[in-house]
């Protein structure tokens, strides 16, 4: 199809927030999917048998074009090629709008260590990326920027040259501009401390030969903070990928993820639904289109 108007392009960005694939998972079915679906020519675009998530593949190829990407478009790219693609899912983690500092980094992946990718589509600006640039450093040990072929120019002018620059190609392919120097030294305890939640910041703690005191709910988290205060940066670091790799765990998703059409895979890995409501999302993927085009 003809993207010929941003309400279209509205609508196909749309049909892959987690609104509609938690409406799916929930109800079985998606009024919002069906009232984005008329607002597109995607009804005119698919065979006349196509199911929904063939019509999500068919959406999917049109927003892959360079100049209607967004967000989505280059997560989708990264859970492919690299955590799927170089790793996989029994050996490495994701984690999605993961709290760094004051910002939220886009995507990490944990392996032997942590690498952050902010994303900035050709729809984005380059306005915050310095500063989140600072914050994710606080944080992990590589960061990396993929950018659109239009950003890189600015992104590589904008930040130092230990942080990675990748870049996805006009044919959705990802180009390493320059690689990312893995520096868990940097990173500040205090600040992965507010990153985490209160159980696995006592993990970390507790593996790391740290006794926490007992002390009411309320002083918990200032002792620990404290105690985070003293710890090494480079031990923290290693201490932080193993526990997270094992409590932000995708691999029981994968079952799913091998149930969704490609373009939602990304999804399956990023919003969160209950384990009881997987086979009503995989029936509602399957739903023929024409059928799906009467959800309320």
């Amino acid at each position: 199809m003809n993207i010929n108007s941003s309400a279209q392009l509205s609508a196909l960005t749309r049909l892959f927030s987690a609104s509609v694939y938690r409406e799916m998972a929930k109800k079985g079915r998606s009024g919002l999917f069906r009232r984005l679906i008329g607002q597109t020519d995607l009804i005119h675009d698919v065979y006349s048998c196509a199911t929904v998530g063939d019509t999500f593949d068919s959406a999917f190829e049109n927003l892959k074009v360079a100049g209607n990407r967004d967000e989505y478009i280059y997560r989708t790219a990264i859970s492919h090629k690299v955590l799927m693609g170089t790793h996989s899912l029994s050996t490495a983690s994701m984690l999605n709008e993961f709290r760094a500092g004051n910002c939220k980094a886009d995507l990490v992946i944990l392996n032997g260590t942590a690498t952050v990718y902010e994303i900035k589509s050709e729809r984005d600006s380059l306005t915050r990326l310095a500063n989140q640039v600072e914050n994710y450093k606080r944080v992990f040990a590589k960061v990396n920027v993929i950018a659109s072929e239009s950003h890189v120019k600015g992104v590589l002018s904008t930040v130092p040259n230990d942080v990675g620059v990748m870049c996805l190609s006009k044919r959705y392919r990802i180009n390493t501009v320059r690689e990312a120097v893995d520096c868990p030294e940097r990173i500040c305890p205090l600040t992965v401390f507010q990153s985490l939640r209160s159980a696995e910041a006592k993990e970390i703690l507790e593996t790391l030969g740290v006794t926490v005191p007992q002390v009411p709910n309320t002083q918990r988290h200032a002792v620990m903070r404290d105690l985070f205060a003293t710890l090494d940066p480079v031990r923290l670091h290693i201490e932080m990928v193993r526990t997270l790799k094992r409590t932000r765990d995708l691999a029981p998703l994968g079952e799913l993820v091998n149930c969704m059409p490609k373009s939602l895979q990304a999804a399956a890995l990023s919003v969160s639904v209950r384990r009881s409501d997987h086979q009503r999302l995989i029936d509602a993927i399957a739903t023929p289109l024409h059928v799906a085009m009467t959800w309320s």
